[in-house]
């Protein structure tokens, strides 16, 4: 895996991710946008192009890649399908893209999705905010990574990374990258 596969702690709530990818542009957006397009690699779930727009994430993590390695007990939940709720903050095709993420009894966080052209590839940014916590900056830093290499492998034409082991790695690469220090 390459170095700058990685996502880094940008601020103290804050992780962001950078990868480019095959182009045109307008493919790689539709990745983004279309239900069936990302349910290949994050999840599936009809969303309004509109600020304000509220929308649901069906996640199947386990049926993202023909492997079916289960996760550990400690993610068995995120196993079976669950639903997520989400509200568009901004939306400018084909360049940027804005959603809340979670919720519930806290405030949300924020995903923003960045799209610009570099040549024939796609350079994508993806940074997360409000991430409230180091465990919590962890297991998204590595969710984001692991949806973001299936992403690549689809938009290539490869098989995807196996979802659970992979997820399972990362944390504990991410647990070193990204945790404050204790005193």
């Amino acid at each position: 895996m390459d170095d700058s596969d990685y996502g880094e702690k940008i601020a103290e709530e804050s992780i962001r991710f950078e990868r480019l990818l095959p182009g045109p542009i307008e493919r790689v957006w539709a990745y983004f946008t279309e239900s069936d397009k990302r349910g290949l690699w994050l999840a599936p779930g009809t969303m309004e192009l509109r600020r304000g727009a509220s929308f649901s994430l069906h996640f199947h993590n386990s049926e993202l890649t023909p492997d079916r390695t289960p996760p550990s007990e400690r993610f068995r939940q995120y196993d079976r399908n669950f639903t997520t709720q989400h509200q568009v903050l901004r939306c400018e095709p084909p360049h940027l893209l804005v959603w809340t993420w979670g919720g519930g009894n806290e405030a949300p966080s924020q995903v923003t999705f960045e799209l610009s052209e570099a040549g024939d590839q796609v350079r994508l940014v993806v940074t997360h905010r409000r991430l409230a916590d180091d465990d919590t900056r962890v297991t998204v830093a590595s969710g984001w990574h692991t949806h973001l290499s299936i992403l690549e492998n689809v938009l290539q034409g490869e098989r995807p990374v196996p979802f659970w082991p992979t997820f399972e790695n990362l944390e504990e690469e991410y647990r070193c990258r990204i945790t404050s220090p204790r005193s």
